[in-house]
This record gives C-alpha cells, structure tokens and sequence, in this order.
C-alpha cells in the first residue's frame, strides 16, 4: 500500500488543487490532504483524479459481446438479443464465471473504472437446482474482484416470475429464480464475506418489475438489514412500458414510485422510456439513475430524457452492462452525444456551476456511482476510499491540456485508453497501463471461451 501520493495537479473534492500531497491510512482510506506542498516522499504523479465507479455490470454477458450482431429471419430487438443471451448462459459454469469476471474488472481497471455494482443472476446451475452454497456465483465474481483488485458492490439479483403479474417464468430462466427464503440466503451470505472488506459492499437488485412482485420485494427488504443498495431494472424498453400499463394502469417507473419508497438508496437502471412527470418525480425523490449509454445504443433502447432529468438536478451513474464496451469515457460521451442527436444543439449537459461538459459528465459520474454502489468513493477527501487514477499527462490527445480542459478532451477526443496507474484502496494495480496478473487472467480467459465453444 502507498502511505503517500504527491500530485502536480489534483481533481479534489472542492475543484482542483496543485501540489498536493495525500496521505493513505493503514485501511486503504484517505487520511489528508495538503495542497500546495513541496513534495517530499511517496508516489509522484502529475494528473491525478477519483476512479470512476461503473453501477452497472452482468459480468457473464462479456463473454459473448460481439456475438448477438448476426441478423434473424425476424426484426431483432432486445427481445430476440435476448433469446441468444438465454442461450448462451445455458453452458456458464461457476469456474467460467470467475474467468470472465477476472478478465472483465481487469480491463475496466485498465479504463478507469475503480468499483463495479455486479448484477447477478445465474444463481442456479445448468438444471436449474440450486448450487449447495446458494451465493456460488456471485461469490465467484467476488472473489475475482478481489484477485484484480477493483472495488466491488455484489447486487444478487431478485429474480421470481416471466413477466408482469407474476407470470409464470420461462425454462431460460430457470437458472435465475428465488423465493424470498432462498434469496435472503444469498444475501446474507455474501454480507458475511465481505466482513472487514473495505473494499466491497452488499446490495439487492430486483431484477425488473416483470420478475418481481410487490409482495415479494416488501418481504425481501423487510428482512435485510445494512443493504448497500438497492438497483432495479426498468421502463428499459417501450412493449415493458406498454405491459406494465396493460397490468396496472400506470407507468413502470410511475407504479415504483406510487409502491415502494423510492429514496437515495435506490438506482433505477436504464429508465429509458419516462415522460417529464416521471423524470421530475425520479429527480426530486433522490434515486440515482443509472445509464448505459453503450448498451442501450447496441440493445435500441433508446435515450435516457437526460437534458430534463440534468435541469431537475437529477442524480446519475453509469455503467457497461453488457460489455459491448468497457469505457467510462465512452459512456460519457455517448451520454452527451445522444442528446446533442435528440437537440441538434452542442454541449447540452452542462450545469450553472461547470461549463465544460466532460468536467461536469465526470462530476456527476462519480457522485452518482458513489452513491448507487453504497461506498465512499468516487472523490478525493479525508475519510474516503484511496482510489485514484493517473492520466497519461503527455499523450498527444492531453499533451499542454489542464484542469477542466484536460478532462474534456480526455472525454471527446477518441478512443484510446489514456489512463496511466490506478489505485484502488491505495493499492497501485495498473503501473504504466499493466496489472501484474494480467498474464494469467487473459490466459485462463481465453481458455474458458475455448472451453465454452466446444
């Protein structure tokens, strides 16, 4: 671990600061900050800014990006993106889990990304019977968590019906389904494991509003206590919109709200498809909204209301989803981007405080990843989580950029990784664009995509 960091130029959580020297304690935590010090000794960088937290990962679906852009003898659509997805998690075993995972946090280390919220669902196995240890699978990406180093929010995934009124659910998903007995199971085993672990957390996510009921969740969260946070899917998709209200006379997002008590604790993923109501309603209760711009484009489900829910001072994440791509600056981009397409206009989501778009993408990025993955992260003050990252100061794309106007053109001047170290927990894990392990992890990944193929 690094006791001390000294920076040339530092994103803290006040604005930038130069010459500042930042001391970790023994737990992996920020003890100080001195700006404008001499530098002495420890670690010397020169851009150093918070870790981005990336809310929003099924880390199983990495392994087969790339492998649902063939076309059917039907118009494709998520649903039938879907059924190749289904498809593919009928071979996925936990020691595949664990590879793909490992493989997976290792390139978003590599892209920025400090802590990951991990959707998961394959709490079954092939058959569809529960593993003897009912959190096998999340413990697996937990545990390849910990072997890469990146922070980690397990959100086991609530998972009972096949669609709106507790239908009954499909075989494909026999691998995903709980009562609340055995879902609580998960949950607390994992809140077990992650005891002392300053690097990790433990919230639930119920799946969709399609997968779960009122009843179902009331009971859930009744049970369960120091939940880190709760995620759900929703309004992701217009025939969701359209079966809800054929259900229940109201919205998605709108019969969330009227039923549960929807709070800060709360990320509500995608909410894709929201009229001005819902969006104003989404702002003012506190919940963060969590986007994936990547997955969204790939999937056609369309653009999240952004300049709306931005002027209400809505709160807001995001995450990779299905890995189509795993880069914060991507996300960033195409969030803005979306709505420069919907507006015609340039630099849309900018606020009263920060005029630089990029700056202000990765302020609200990382307030609201904080916030959805439960910990102390995502900026640069005592007593929060000692994750950092390093940009490569002299890469042509940033060479005689500063402060905001670096971060704007780390954000929308192309593709290449521009990140340099990352430290998670004060730990330094990506030294110069490597991770020590990196070796064997592609290794051991490329010999469970053989292993899968077969």
């Amino acid at each position: 671990m690094t006791g001390k960091i000294w920076a040339n130029s530092a994103l803290l959580a006040g604005g930038w600061s130069d010459s500042v020297q930042i001391a970790i304690d023994a737990g992996g935590n920020i003890a100080s900050i001195s700006p404008e010090m001499a530098y002495s000794d420890g670690d010397r960088v020169e851009i150093l800014v918070p870790a981005i937290p990336n809310v929003h990962s099924h880390a199983h679906q990495r392994a087969m990006a790339g492998l649902g852009e063939r076309a059917g003898d039907t118009p494709d659509s998520f649903w039938t993106w879907r059924q190749v997805m289904y498809h593919y998690l009928e071979r996925i075993e936990p020691d595949h889990l664990f590879h793909i995972a490992a493989q997976l946090y290792l390139e978003m280390l590599k892209a920025g990304y400090g802590c990951v919220g991990e959707f998961q669902y394959l709490h079954h196995d092939l058959s569809g019977k529960a593993y003897d240890n009912r959190a096998e699978m999340s413990l697996q990406c937990l545990q390849a968590a910990r072997q890469v180093g990146i922070g980690f929010t397990a959100l086991p995934v609530l998972y009972r019906y096949g669609g709106f009124g507790s239908a009954t659910a499909l075989d494909a998903q026999k691998r995903f389904l709980n009562d609340a007995d055995g879902f609580n199971e998960i949950v607390k085993t994992l809140q077990a494991a992650v005891v002392g672990d300053g690097n990790c957390a433990v919230g639930i996510a119920p799946h969709s509003l399609r997968a779960i009921s009122r009843e179902l969740l009331d009971e859930v969260i009744a049970s369960l206590d120091g939940l880190a946070a709760i995620h759900v899917h929703v309004a992701e998709q217009t025939r969701e919109v359209d079966d809800c209200l054929e259900w229940s006379g109201m919205r998605p997002v709108e019969w969330l709200l009227a039923n549960f008590n929807i709070d800060k604790n709360w990320c509500l993923i995608h909410a894709t498809h929201i009229n001005d109501h819902e969006t104003a309603t989404m702002a003012d209760s506190g919940c963060v909204a969590g986007l994936c711009p990547t997955t969204e484009a790939n999937l056609g489900d369309g653009f999240f209301n952004a300049r709306e829910y931005f002027s209400k001072q809505g709160c807001w994440a995001i995450g990779s989803d299905s890995h189509i791509s795993i880069d914060p600056v991507e996300e960033l981009r195409w969030l803005e981007y979306g709505m420069r397409l919907q507006t015609g206009g340039r630099n849309v989501l900018i606020s009263d405080a920060i005029a630089n778009t990029g700056r202000n993408l990765l302020d609200g990025a990382l307030e609201g990843g904080a916030q959805a993955c439960g910990r102390d992260i995502g900026r640069i003050a005592a007593g929060s989580r000692a994750d950092f990252v390093v940009l490569d100061h002299d890469h042509p794309r940033l060479y005689g950029r500063t402060k905001d106007d670096l971060i704007d053109s780390w954000i929308f001047s192309g593709n290449s990784i521009l990140v340099r170290d990352v430290y998670i927990g004060g730990v330094k894990l990506i030294d110069q664009g490597h991770h020590v392990d990196e070796e064997s992890i592609a290794h051991n990944y490329r010999t469970t995509l053989d292993q899968l193929a077969n």
